[in-house]
């Protein structure tokens, strides 16, 4: 029968006002990433890799991060079944799924009181020996050019370095072991890792669910694996840039009698984690998995070490953002990350841009390493930051239930290292006839024009440039203070490496960090340490605040001076804590500090305690999940650590101060800081200030004007966050990129 007039233009009223009411959830819903929304809202599904209509409907994939305390998530899931949705990954690295949701129903799922974020599945990009010498790596050790296996001094043996990237050549000769074995022990595609095809099932289709099979010992999981691992074939780094990467970390050079492009720890062991394609792309839920593989195997394969030379565009929170959470997590199981700030640090006009750190280069608990320019010199007085390096503090937001955005302004980048023309191996396709070269080297000839190369088979070399180039030569860096001193947690390794930084003159904080790397320093200060800690919160125990960090009662910390090539380096000795706090003093290094416990996470008022969660029966060596909560009482930070909070000031471009202060300018006011009486304690997951903070600690003032020489332009907007290009960098035709030699 049918329905009078007045009726069927009720119901379409009805159906147009639940409809406007759902749009309107979706855009105000302060749990979906803002780019994620913007597509919800749109009038047209928008071209990206992560959105595709299904019969006219609108379909996403997505990232959805749960805090639930079920590590298998199965109310979650099933609520994504019903909704209409797949689902391809269940993450252990960050309690998350890989989905794909119906666009009308993120908001219905968002709602959930077990979800706490959804983000899309965005694309991914890499962030785009001389070294040994000017980093001070070449004073910790001595070697002989025909065998690795008589170095004397540091040189990252026995330590496991997991290199996320575009692939690694490992035939090339700069991986070579003292057998003519390859050094790069294991090699595993994770590119598409969190689409259906890998997981054997057909794509874009509804109703899907292969994430509850997951378990270390499920025929789906044996199966998942093997269709994940590559092997040694010779088509391991078609683009390019994980090889160069992988090398400037822990290669060996010396085998080219005119040019030495040794890394920085030439006995370490690489893992190739490949997670971007034969262009150099990648889909978050790639790094995810990637992330996850080291993490699973990590115990097992003695992987202390994560490099992460890439990038996404994300407004998120680091409290949010999944690639965020996923390090946290990588960390919280006691592995050293490394991270590329980012190459966005100025515009194409050539302005500074301040606020560009990207994802996951935000999160507080890993190392993100800004780019220097060494002038082609082994001389340290000539070193700047590069203008590409991106600067900080970093601009995520979190958005609150009525809508107030609370930006993140926390200190990045960590520390600066050399990052400008360096030189690597060109990695080719050893398959075809007489050897191709890679994608990068290809299609930009100049990076080929390395003098002293002799560009033959397995033997090429290129020179790259950015913060993903950086990034391996601190990731190399901590290789050799693990070596030197294995008990080492991941907050120690950071914290050593700022305090023996060189503080660069004229350059502030929200450029360089803590200052430049100093391998010279860091070895000694590291080795000068007790070497148990990692161990026993590793195996449960527990360590008393205050207690010494030296074997006896008779040692003390090294002079904070190094020599490098003649000159005299003094460290900066300078420390990021809480996120957006400056400390030094001694006490940092001679009393254990609670911070330096990975587990415990401190970003300003914040504490949370991650847990990590093992699969049955199987020895704490096999992680499931890594879930988070609200830290007990604790305290943070002992008596004689030293506040410069209050001496940097709140942040000004204008009086340089705060981050705008020049490092060496802080440096030499340390003794004007402030000393902690009583330390800093924790009351129910906050934290309970004793001054040392202005409001919020040092942050960038929402006040600033244009005149001070912010630039609100490249798409980087400091209200609104890091909004970067889908793939997180610039496109490919824009001259910037084509300017690939880095700079003079």
């Amino acid at each position: 029968m049918a329905l009078p007039a007045l009726a069927l233009s009720w119901l379409m009223l009805l159906a147009g006002w639940l409809l406007s009411t759902e749009v309107r959830a979706q855009t105000t819903n302060p749990k979906i990433a803002q780019d994620l929304r913007r597509v919800l809202d749109a009038t047209t599904t928008p071209v990206l890799n992560w959105t595709r209509d299904i019969n006219g409907v609108r379909h996403v994939k997505v990232l959805i991060v749960s805090g639930s305390d079920d590590a298998e998530l199965t109310a979650l899931r099933n609520a994504v079944m019903a909704a209409g949705g797949s689902i391809y990954y269940r993450y252990s690295s960050v309690l998350a799924l890989a989905a794909m949701l119906p666009a009308s129903k993120v908001a219905t799922i968002a709602s959930r009181s077990d979800v706490q974020s959804i983000s899309p599945n965005r694309l991914m990009a890499r962030a785009t020996s001389t070294v040994e010498s000017v980093t001070g790596a070449s004073a910790v050790r001595a070697t002989t050019v025909s065998n690795y296996a008589s170095v004397q001094g540091v040189s990252g043996k026995g330590i496991g370095i997991a290199v996320l990237d575009s692939g690694v050549a490992w035939q090339h000769l700069s991986f070579k072991g003292d057998g003519g074995e390859s050094r790069v022990r294991e090699a595993i595609s994770f590119t598409k890792a969190g689409d259906a095809v890998r997981a054997g099932v057909r794509d874009w289709t509804p109703g899907i669910d292969v994430s509850g099979t997951l378990n270390p010992a499920s025929p789906t999981m044996q199966t998942y694996l093997s269709a994940l691992q590559t092997g040694f074939g010779g088509k391991n780094d078609r683009y390019g840039h994980g090889s160069h990467v992988a090398a400037v970390a822990a290669g060996r050079g010396t085998w080219n009698s005119v040019l030495d492009t040794t890394g920085i720890a030439p006995n370490a062991n690489i893992f190739d984690v490949r997670v971007l394609d034969d262009n150099g792309y990648g889909q978050l839920s790639d790094v995810l998995a990637g992330i996850d593989w080291v993490i699973y195997y990590g115990k097992y394969k003695n992987i202390r070490v994560m490099n992460l030379s890439l990038g996404a565009d994300s407004t998120e929170s680091w409290e949010t953002d999944p690639l965020a959470r996923a390090v946290r997590s990588a960390v919280a199981q006691g592995i050293v990350v490394v991270v590329a700030a980012g190459n966005f640090g100025v515009n194409a006009a050539g302005s500074q841009v301040w606020g560009s750190i990207s994802s996951p280069g935000h999160e507080p608990s890993v190392i993100t390493v800004g780019a220097i320019n060494f002038k082609g010199t082994t001389s340290r007085s000539d070193d700047v930051v590069t203008n590409f390096s991106s600067r900080g503090p970093t601009r995520g937001a979190t958005v609150s239930a009525t809508g107030v955005r609370t930006l993140d302004n926390l200190i990045k980048p960590d520390l600066v290292a050399p990052g400008n023309r360096i030189v690597g191996p060109l990695a080719e396709d050893t398959t075809a006839a007489g050897g191709a070269w890679n994608l990068l080297a290809s299609r930009y000839s100049a990076l080929s024009q390395v003098s002293g190369a002799k560009q033959a088979q397995d033997q090429g070399l290129m020179m790259l440039s950015g913060t993903s180039v950086a990034a391996p030569v601190v990731a190399g860096a901590v290789a050799l203070l693990l070596e030197v001193n294995y008990g080492l947690t991941p907050p120690m390794v950071k914290a050593i490496l700022q305090y023996t930084a060189q503080a660069l003159p004229n350059t502030p904080i929200a450029q360089q960090g803590a200052g430049a790397l100093n391998i010279e320093g860091a070895v000694r200060l590291a080795a000068a340490l007790r070497n148990d800690m990692n161990s026993r919160i590793q195996n449960g125990g527990t360590i008393t605040a205050g207690e010494s960090l030296f074997w006896s009662s008779g040692q003390t910390l090294p002079n904070p001076v190094s020599t490098i090539n003649g000159q005299s380096i003094p460290w900066s000795r300078l420390v990021t804590v809480g996120g957006n706090r400056l400390v030094t003093g001694t006490a940092l290094f001679t009393q254990w500090q609670p911070i330096w416990d990975h587990r415990l996470l401190w970003v300003k008022n914040k504490v949370r305690k991650l847990d990590v969660r093992y699969w049955p029966n199987t020895n704490n060596t096999w992680p499931m999940a890594v879930l988070d909560k609200a830290a007990p009482n604790t305290p943070l930070l002992t008596k004689g650590v030293v506040s410069l909070v209050e001496v940097a000031g709140s942040t000004s471009l204008a009086n340089l101060s705060g981050l705008f202060m020049p490092a060496t300018r802080l440096s030499g006011l340390i003794g004007s800081g402030k000393t902690l009486g009583q330390g800093i304690v924790l009351s129910e997951g906050i934290v309970l200030s004793e001054g040392i903070v202005l409001s919020e600690g040092i942050v960038l003032s929402e006040g600033i004007v244009l005149s001070e020489g912010i630039v609100l332009s490249e798409g980087i907007v400091l209200s609104e966050g890091i909004v970067l290009s889908e793939s997180g960098t610039v496109n490919p035709t824009n001259k910037r990129e084509v300017n690939v030699t880095g700079e003079p």
